[in-house]
């Protein structure tokens, strides 16, 4: 089990993929909800820290990386209308939904934001979507599939 909550932890601190699919993957799959959501916060909180910590030097490497044209991404769009129409607040709660949380804080810092109330924001955007994600898949799988227990996939994967 330890191998398949370091996974979690991994896949949750990786961009685009991060807590909003890992967590209803892993609790759909049959694992426990409560570890599964820590394991996940945790990896997501992690790099949010680091990209926090380290973003002066993430954004010279990527303004390195840029070939000339100065093309915008659909994602960096929509966080642009997101922290244009609710500011920081709205663009750390709401873009991790949408952009996904890593590209929301060095999006946030981009757009002006400052390194601590980034950080808090995010934090609390975080938690919020740990719980709503974990809440929903459980309740959602007792809904339609019926007992948890007897639907994961994962947990027969794992035992094979």
């Amino acid at each position: 089990m330890f191998l398949t909550y370091l996974i979690i932890f991994l896949l949750a601190a990786t961009p685009f993929f991060e807590i909003m699919a890992i967590i209803p993957i892993a609790i759909v799959g049959g694992l426990p909800a409560v570890p599964v959501m820590v394991f996940a916060f945790l990896g997501n909180y992690l790099t949010i820290s680091l990209l926090i910590l380290f973003v002066d030097k993430i954004r010279k490497w990527r303004t390195g990386k840029k070939d000339g044209g100065n093309r915008e991404s659909k994602r960096s769009k929509r966080a642009k209308t997101i922290w244009n129409k609710y500011g920081l607040p709205g663009l750390t709660l709401i873009g991790p939904f949408f952009v996904g949380s890593h590209l929301s804080v060095l999006l946030a810092l981009t757009f002006g934001g400052s390194k601590r109330r980034t950080f808090v924001w995010i934090s609390v955007s975080l938690v919020f979507w740990t719980l709503v994600l974990g809440i929903a898949s459980v309740y959602g799988v007792d809904f339609f599939i019926g007992d948890l227990e007897d639907s994961g996939f994962l947990t027969d994967l794992l035992e094979k």
